[in-house]
């Protein structure tokens, strides 16, 4: 990216993990500009490198995210939504809107991955496990610096599962597991009686390898764990590692599934039809419910006779008004499925509890379900 300050050219290296293009328009600022100020220039699509203490510009982050909300709320009671459907893509484009202006606060980091700035945290060890090594410096947004330096933080911490009696660490840009209701039903259905003979089962689109880790828990001696993402894999390979299960798991960089057949195979597809609007809502959006059909359509050729695929949904995207049960049900027969048993278990994240949550009617409605799913 280029700018200008203090009357002479500058150029650095852009970073976005969205991939963004580097922004046209860019004013040097520091701790003497207003919120008020920042919050209009931002909105007008201006970049704000920031020059000044690094604490004021975190400062300065909440205050334009106050000013953000603010405007919201009064959006949302001046326009009321027909439907829970409307209400859910004016969120959707209110978050869009929100990540938008909060991302043209821009901080700048040096080639070792300290930041140039007073009073800055040490977070090298973070932008180098997200980033890697680099050989310059480069720019990057204060927003998208947060979310290294919390993924960080639970790549150190880790999220307790109790079905494991053991903790997932999630990597940068690897969807976290911290709903555990979906871990749950894995762990506690029935496995196919045809495990007994042929121990293998498949794990598609594994993430942090929690769902391989559960399987090899519950005693499946080979597992085939796949995803599209080198950084998915790397995560599972270091958890499945660390919990000893590495010798019953094989990881495969694959588009769904591996080749051959297996007496299970599981899927936890992303659960809402749309567009992921950056790397980390891809675990959240499916574009045309591609990755659900996909599995659907493949899994008959890749069960040997009497196996199972163990599909995970949540029907959040039906009280939402996105996909209805009855399409659901087509699909699932015109994959050449068919239906032999469901288990079903409610949510228990805290925003169920939210009435705030425009989207709260939805939230309180949903229902994780298992679908066991074997060829006609």
């Amino acid at each position: 990216m280029h700018w200008n300050e203090k009357g002479e050219e500058q150029s650095a290296r852009w970073r976005s993990e969205k991939n963004l293009p580097p922004p046209r328009r860019v004013q040097v600022i520091d701790d003497r500009i207003s919120a008020d100020a920042a919050y209009r220039l931002a909105c007008e699509g201006i970049a704000l490198l920031w020059r000044g203490d690094f604490q004021n510009a975190r400062q300065l982050l909440q205050a334009l995210a106050r000013r953000i909300e603010k405007k919201r709320a009064l959006r949302m009671e001046s326009i009321p939504h027909p439907s829970i459907t409307a209400a859910f893509h004016a969120h959707r484009q209110a978050q869009a809107q929100r990540a938008r202006i909060l991302g043209q606060l821009l901080i700048p980091v040096a080639a070792d991955h300290s930041i140039p700035l007073r009073r800055a945290p040490d977070v090298r060890l973070a932008c180098l496990q997200a980033y890697g090594s680099r050989s310059d410096g480069y720019i990057v947004s204060l927003r998208e610096l947060h979310g290294v330096i919390g993924a960080h933080e639970w790549h150190k911490k880790g999220i307790d599962i109790p079905a494991l009696n053991a903790r997932i660490h999630p990597h940068y840009g690897v969807f976290a597991p911290i709903r555990s209701e979906y871990v749950d039903l894995i762990n506690r259905v029935p496995l196919p009686d045809s495990i007994a003979t042929q121990s293998i089962a498949f794990d598609i689109g594994t993430g942090t390898g929690i769902l391989a880790a559960v399987l090899a828990h519950r005693g499946i001696q080979r597992i085939i764990a796949t995803d599209q993402d080198m950084r998915a894999l790397e995560c599972a390979r270091e958890n499945l590692t660390r919990l000893n299960f590495m010798k019953h798991v094989d990881l495969v960089q694959a588009d769904l599934f591996p080749a051959g057949q297996a007496a299970l195979i599981v899927c936890n597809p992303p659960w809402l039809p749309g567009r992921p609007s950056s790397p980390l809502e891809q675990a959240i959006f499916d574009p045309d419910n591609r990755m659900l059909i996909g599995f659907l359509r493949g899994l008959g050729a890749h069960l040997v006779p009497g196996g199972e695929g163990w599909l995970i949904l949540s029907d959040f995207a039906e009280h939402l008004g996105l996909r209805t049960r009855e399409t659901l049900l087509a699909l699932i027969d015109e994959a050449g499925l068919t239906i032999l048993g469901r288990s079903d278990i409610q949510p228990c994240h805290p925003r169920v509890a939210d009435t705030d949550d425009p989207l709260h009617p939805a939230r309180a409605a949903e229902i994780t379900s298992l679908w066991r799913l074997a060829s006609k």
